[in-house]
């Protein structure tokens, strides 16, 4: 699994490089890798997921590394703040936040970079990709809809998760019995489209003040 586990870098620059004006039916889609843990499996997750949103046009991926955001935890405004991260987040017309579950929760080097911004969020649509053990992250994703929604964001109703996530790649990222997850992905991302638009319409016609 190593080439996957440290291919975020090389992820994150060359979708980075792409950033160019996008027609105005497709959308800017950050995909938030939301683990900084050593060891993490995150890119992995965030690979198969680049993978499917390759087959797709609507859809303009950028990778946001919470591992590679050096954002304090003081929330002091006369500090550093990543400007290419809130930049890439202002742009986007929605999200998928790719997030483990630690302690019945996600982590929170995820909740900093999320408490870090707030206009960013408000009014776009949030899709999860969830991963872990039994519980396969669910229960972190639950935590995040109650946060997202302080934050005027709306949060897509169908989710992908993945079950004993370790054991479900083979040594090469690839997943061992991928039908199933990739039907989750098109159902989770064809809702996200849907919102995506519907929102993005929105705010160009009335800019929201929530």
């Amino acid at each position: 699994m190593t080439s996957k586990t440290n291919s975020t870098t090389n992820m994150t620059t060359s979708l980075s490089a792409e950033r160019e004006p996008a027609p105005a039916s497709v959308l800017r889609l950050a995909v938030i890798i939301g683990s900084n843990r050593e060891g993490r499996f995150g890119p992995v997750i965030a690979a198969w997921l680049l993978d499917r949103l390759r087959e797709r046009t609507d859809l303009v991926p950028e990778v946001v590394d919470v591992a590679e955001v050096p954002l304090p935890t003081t929330f002091s405004r006369t500090e550093p703040v990543a400007d290419d991260v809130t930049r890439a987040l202002d742009a986007a017309d929605a999200f998928v936040v790719l997030t483990p579950e630690y302690n019945h929760s996600y982590p929170a080097a995820l909740k900093n970079l999320i408490d870090w911004h707030h206009g960013e969020w408000q009014a776009k649509p949030v899709g999860f990709v969830s991963y872990g053990g039994v519980s396969g992250g669910l229960r972190a994703v639950e935590h995040l809809r109650q946060v997202f929604a302080e934050l005027h964001a709306v949060t897509i109703r169908d989710t992908v998760s993945f079950h004993n996530a370790g054991a479900s790649f083979d040594d090469e990222g690839n997943h061992r019995d991928p039908a199933g997850p990739n039907a989750a992905a098109k159902v989770m991302l064809d809702q996200l489209a849907w919102w995506g638009r519907a929102l993005k319409a929105a705010r160009e016609r009335e800019a929201y003040t929530g």
